[in-house]
This record gives C-alpha cells, sequence and structure tokens, in this order.
C-alpha cells in the first residue's frame, strides 16, 4: 500500500454548508408549516425558537446552549413521573 498523509487543513465549510443550510430549510418550513396550522404557541415550538437565537452568538459552545435550552434545569429529582417517554423540550 502506497503511502497516504492525510490532508494538512480540511475546508469545513465546504464539507458543512450544503447539508446545514438544507437542515435550516427545513426547519423553516416545519415552522410555516405549524404557524398554518395555528400551532405556534406550543411551548417546544417556542423552545425551538428560543434555540435559533442562540445560534447567532459569537460564542464557541452554541451546540452545548442549544442542547441546555432544551433541558429540564431542575436539580432535583421529581416525585414520580407525570408521563413516560420523552418530549425533546422542558415545559415549564
Amino acid at each position: 500500500m502506497p503511502d497516504w498523509t492525510p490532508p494538512t487543513s480540511v475546508n469545513l465549510v465546504d464539507l458543512g454548508f450544503m447539508d446545514s443550510r438544507s437542515k435550516l430549510i427545513d426547519l423553516a418550513a416545519f415552522l410555516d408549516r405549524v404557524q398554518r396550522a395555528g400551532q405556534d404557541d406550543d411551548f417546544r415550538v417556542h423552545a425551538l425558537k428560543n434555540a435559533i437565537a442562540l445560534l447567532s452568538l459569537d460564542e464557541p459552545e452554541r451546540a452545548r446552549e442549544v442542547l441546555l435550552s432544551f433541558s429540564d434545569p431542575s436539580a432535583e429529582p421529581v416525585e414520580k413521573a407525570t408521563m413516560q417517554g420523552a418530549i425533546g423540550a422542558f415545559k415549564a
């Protein structure tokens, strides 16, 4: 096998732009459908919009902040679960 050396620099924009663009368009289309259906007051939709606002931060830990924005901030466990399964966003 010939000697192979990995490239020294990778253009991350070239690698990830089209995928990210597609996901952003999908999200916009989802929000359009939800609004047309009159369901944009759902707490999960509010959580998505709050997370979208975090994307404009010029900080290196946007992914962490977005993930935490969907999480339950309480430190104490609940005595008994009110439902089974996850719903993807914390409902205050």
